[in-house]
């Protein structure tokens, strides 16, 4: 029995994992986009008047199996994959692009969609009634119903061929990540190293069978601390080239051309539906609106960052020259030395806070603060199914006991898992004849594993990651909305990282820190000195960190503001893009073109630019809690959490903002947070 085909019998109906098997992904998937487009028939084909209800809200409950089936099998994509499962995806990517557009191209149903939207102020329609009417509406526009049948079939050929290319990419990027070993087999050669990563490489290298060796992959949590900390140059550049070569080496993993193409028909398919390129049809529906309005952000940014990037570099550069070295920086250089120069001006090291962050410890400050903002609670569930042994699920619950949500956690690398972290859903949440069905949530990251007697000890960056997805999560837990088509995280790109990016605030504060950062050992909480050197240290390496993100965001919109094919080498557009905004030697983009997934396998094309976008809100939001003396002010986290928490995508996300906040943000916050709020007739600090 195919377990898709019947109702889950689950603890708050979560996916019956222990059931599912590979083989019934792709008999569900087809028998749901079977149903799904029955049920669009039956209304497109529907004699009665179109209303509101029999159209809309019909188009909204349509597709509950394949909704069911899909949210699944693709998230095991991401997160536990392996070859069968890609195979699938392969496979039905077609069937679910065709199927995609044989409801956006559909004329009858078009037909009571516009029908609606012409006589909308009719309707007497709610905000969110019109919410979703405007939303549906346009969904079919910017997709292609207006176009001619000769348009329509060309427009069905590039979505095809762009769903498979995106999947093509991601895959080359993991067979490329899982492809790499640095095999280090002299102790000597591990000098500068962490004990606890050095512990890790040995427990690699035993599970490939080389033991007695230390084997460092191209996984965040290695490779990033052995270019912070190895003392040999020539296997940071080793595993540096490594890491910046993936899909760029002319194998079979190549994604060059898969990046040329992407990029191609994404501007085709933009002009095809009447916009000037691809940029201008992707922000079109963001707060941004425009490319130039993104390009304005960015370039404003961009000048004092660079500045403060560049006397980070003098200093590093200072560093090597005064320890007798005869090399100009590179970039596999950069986090060594930076470290160093960290540990010299401010007396931190890095591994001092790390037995301060133990995972079960910096969980439990993610929770306290959550309950301290919203009420919320959070109890562990393990009578419940999960698809791999490392998940963990709560029960995630209002002060009253209601249940909220269901949240599953999956925190480390392995090879089945693509790199990054970020955010999901197994269901989202909506109303059932004035009930609501709580979501299904899932946070997934590639946190640095236990190793030997230590529990999993995470780097500051990790603990910030950690609340960040936090917030993503709390945005797909706290909807409440009543039609799932604008349940939680289904916002704008700029819009959407502002719940993550706020969350990050509260993981720096000395108040919230004492609250969790105590020592695996002793439990000892962590040490005033140590809070004050990390605050000091707050600003450090910023110029290198926003320059790196800017520069990445900036090549985002210069591909996608192409308006002619685009005919270079990869590599040679990447150089010019790079060279017109005059990136310094020494720091390349956060993702070059072929690792690029945010824009070339994920959904941010046009739109990697929205941290910083969101960073300006999220700032100038947190300000509103420091204004009030108190962090955990409930007048403001009752306002954050009814004008924008729970509100999904039922209003314009500008309007939600100035509800909460009282005004439209400003950069100064920002810049001020990031020790870029420099004088432009002063050098930086």
């Amino acid at each position: 029995m195919n377990p898709f085909f019947k109702a889950y019998t689950t603890p708050h109906q979560v996916p019956p994992f222990d059931l599912i098997k590979n083989e019934h992904f792709k008999p569900a998937l087809l028998e749901g986009i079977k149903q799904h487009q029955a049920e669009i028939n039956a209304i497109a084909n529907s004699s009665s008047k179109p209303t509101f209800e029999n159209t809309i809200v019909a188009m909204d409950k349509a597709g509950a199996l394949l909704s069911r089936v899909s949210s699944v099998f693709y998230n095991l994509n991401s997160a536990n994959t392996n070859e069968e499962i890609q195979n699938i995806a392969r496979e039905i990517s077609p069937e679910m692009a065709a199927h995609s557009d044989n409801i956006t191209l559909n004329q009858k149903l078009f037909a009571r969609v516009k029908n609606l939207w012409d006589n909308r102020a009719s309707l007497k329609l709610n905000s969110e009634q019109a919410k979703l009417l405007e939303k549906t509406h346009k969904s079919f526009v910017r997709s292609g119903a207006n176009l001619n049948d000769t348009d329509k079939a060309k427009l069905r050929k590039i979505n095809s061929e762009l769903s498979l290319l995106s999947l093509k990419f991601g895959q080359n990027l993991l067979a490329e990540t899982n492809n790499y070993l640095l095999v280090v087999d002299k102790k000597e050669d591990l000098t500068g190293l962490p004990a606890e990563l050095i512990s890790a490489a040995a427990e690699e290298a035993k599970t490939k069978g080389q033991e007695g060796k230390w084997i460092f992959t191209l996984q965040n949590p290695s490779v990033m601390p052995f270019l912070q900390y190895a003392d040999k140059r020539e296997l940071r550049k080793q595993i540096w080239e490594a890491y910046t070569l993936r899909g760029d080496q002319n194998n079979n993993f190549d994604n060059k051309e898969v990046v040329k193409s992407i990029v191609n028909l994404r501007r085709e398919k933009a002009q095809l539906l009447g916009y000037k390129d691809h940029a201008s049809y992707a922000l079109e529906e963001t707060m941004a609106k425009t490319p130039e309005n993104a390009y304005k952000l960015l370039n404003q940014l961009w000048k004092p960052a660079l500045s403060v990037a560049e006397r980070e570099a003098f200093d590093i550069q200072k560093m090597i020259d005064a320890s007798g070295e005869k090399f100009k920086l590179a970039p596999y250089d950069w986090r060594y030395y930076a470290e160093k120069v960290r540990k010299e001006r401010f007396d931190l090291d890095e591994q001092e806070l790390k037995p301060y962050f133990s995972l079960e410890k910096v969980r439990e400050g993610v929770f306290t603060v959550t309950n301290k903002l919203y009420g919320l609670q959070f109890k562990e569930i393990t009578n419940i199914p999960k698809y791999h042994a490392e998940v963990a699920a709560y029960e995630v619950t209002e002060a009253d006991g209601k249940l909220v949500g269901v949240l599953y956690t999956d925190f480390f690398p392995r090879a089945s898992k693509r790199g990054g972290a970020w955010m999901t859903s197994y269901s989202s949440q909506k109303m059932e004849k004035g009930k609501r069905i709580a979501p299904v949530i899932s946070i997934v990251c590639n946190f640095s594993k236990p190793t030997g007697d230590a529990p999993a000890l995470l780097t500051f960056d990790e603990v910030t990651t950690f609340f960040h997805e936090f917030g993503h999560a709390l945005h797909g837990l706290l909807s409440n909305v009543n039609y799932e088509s604008l349940a939680g995280t289904s916002v704008s790109r700029d819009f959407v990282e502002l719940p993550s990016q706020i969350m990050e605030n509260w993981a720096a504060e000395p108040e919230v820190l004492k609250m969790f950062a105590k020592h695996y050992k002793t439990n000892e909480v962590i040490p005033d000195a140590l809070i004050k050197k990390l605050q000091n240290a707050g600003t450090f390496d910023q110029g290198f960190a926003t320059t790196e993100y800017l520069a990445a965001s900036l090549l985002d919109l210069d591909y996608h503001t192409q308006t002619s094919e685009l005919k270079d080498n990869i590599g040679t557009f990447e150089a010019a893009s790079m060279k017109k905004v005059g990136l310094n030697d020494e720091i390349i983009p956060r993702y070059k073109s072929t690792y690029f997934s945010h824009i070339f396998a994920g959904g941010y094309s046009a739109g990697y630019y929205s941290y910083i976008w969101s960073g300006v809100l999220d700032t100038d939001a947190f300000s509103a809690f420091k204004e009030t003396g108190d962090l955990f002010n409930q007048e403001k986290a009752m306002s954050f959490r009814k004008n924008v928490l729970e509100k999904g995508g039922t209003e314009d996300p500008m309007v939600l903002y100035k509800r909460f906040r009282g005004a439209e943000p400003g950069i100064k916050a920002l810049l001020k947070k990031r020790g870029l709020d420099i004088q432009p007739d002063k050098k930086p600090i």
